[in-house]
């Protein structure tokens, strides 16, 4: 169906709007007038209400001129085409209205044959814009449909590292991404997909791993962040914010209480590396996580959970899991490549740092916190591992 352009024709001499108008073949133009405007007052309240798209305008009307007409339908018509109508005497006039980019003009007396051929070229422009923003618009659908696969294919290029920096910036700004580096690349696995045996159809295995997907949406929602699968099936996700480590446990612990499957992660913070190392670290972490004994995974659960626990030893977790705690120091050690004190000593110092540069509680308190029976035996343990005593840490950070 061939579509009509809305014509409407504002000159206060009658004689004139009625010659244009029965003078030119709107029809084969496709055109069609929808109104007449004797003022420039009336014009505006016309071209709005019929939402014309070309407007014939004498620059020398009551009320209001055609410049100020013009003016107001820039704001409120911006794809309004606009041809003026003006006579010799007044083409410095017409100038100033071209400075307000008028689509064309033609002098008085009106000669139909050449309002015609303004008019056809001023159909096609309508046209060719046209065509072009629907084209914009089909694009425009095509790309929030298949948005998050764009979004899945920048990321996977960019864990790669295939992207420059450049080219980087420009697609998290066209993805609707934060502009600068995520804080966190975590990389999650859940290790029934790497046995030998599939325990699952693949339909249920889809099934679960959306659902681990959405556990970790709704821990994530106060921060910005993107989720996808890189080329193993692997979940990975980039953060922007700062989690504490607590809520990487209570997203394994949701996934673990209902699903009633075990997965392995990885967060690495940004301030180590890029998106591509960062990624290649966390993968890492998961693939020698995954290979784990469970005696040494749960061993590092504990740990991380119950770290503020002054009580807790190896002894203590040997009893709970019914090993022997020699059998359980030299798993641990032997997979670990560190043994159980170190790795309490170093999640109980990461806590402190975070305390120290984070909170204003006082030494003891910290050291309470982080399971350690006095300040004295705290600040000894800090200095070994930082090389500073925690007061003169927390000063150097502060002015940092």
């Amino acid at each position: 169906m061939t579509r009509k352009w809305k014509v409407l024709i504002a000159d206060d001499e009658s004689i004139i709007r009625e010659g244009i108008r029965s003078s030119i073949p709107w029809e084969e133009l496709q055109l069609e007038v929808v109104g007449e405007a004797e003022d420039g007052e009336e014009a505006l309240e016309l071209a709005i209400e019929k939402q014309a798209q070309i407007l014939l305008v004498d620059l020398s009307m009551p009320i209001m001129n055609g410049l100020t007409l013009i003016s107001h339908l820039r704001e409120q018509l911006p794809k309004c085409k606009i041809v003026i109508i003006t006579g010799h005497d007044e083409f410095n006039y017409a100038y100033e209205a071209i400075k307000l980019e008028v689509d064309d003009y033609i002098l008085k007396p009106v000669n139909p044959e050449m309002l015609g051929e303004v008019l056809a070229r001023v159909v096609q422009k309508l046209e060719e814009t046209t065509v072009n923003e629907e084209l914009l618009q089909m694009a425009s659908k095509q790309i929030d449909k298949n948005f998050t696969l764009l979004r899945e294919r920048f990321c996977l290029e960019w864990i790669k590292g295939e992207l420059g920096e450049a080219e980087i910036k420009e697609q998290l700004s066209f993805l609707r991404m934060p502009g600068e580096e995520p804080d966190y690349v975590g990389v999650i696995r859940w290790p029934e997909q790497s046995k030998g045996k599939a325990f699952f159809s693949e339909k249920d295995r889809q099934l679960l791993l959306f659902a681990i997907e959405n556990i970790m949406e709704e821990h994530l929602a106060p921060f910005t962040s993107v989720h996808f699968r890189d080329k193993v099936g692997l979940i990975v996700v980039l953060i922007w914010g700062k989690p504490q480590d607590e809520l990487f446990r209570r997203i394994e612990a949701d996934v673990a209480g209902y699903l009633k499957i075990e997965i392995v992660a990885s967060y690495q913070h940004g301030s180590s590396g890029t998106v591509p190392s960062l990624y290649t670290e966390a993968r890492a972490n998961v693939n020698r996580e995954t290979r784990l004994s469970p005696f040494v995974r749960r061993t590092k659960e504990i740990i991380a959970d119950r770290y503020e626990d002054r009580s807790l030893s190896l002894e203590g977790i040997a009893g709970e899991l019914n090993v022997s705690s020699v059998y359980l120091s030299r798993i641990f050690k032997q997979e670990m490549g560190a043994s159980f004190i170190s790795m309490l000593t170093t999640a109980r110092m990461k806590e402190a740092i975070r305390l120290l540069n984070e909170t204003e509680l006082a030494i003891h308190e910290i050291a309470e916190k982080t399971g350690y029976e006095s300040q004295h035996y705290f600040s000894t343990a800090f200095k070994k591992t930082t090389g500073l005593p925690p007061n003169q840490y927390r000063k150097r950070s502060e002015h940092a």
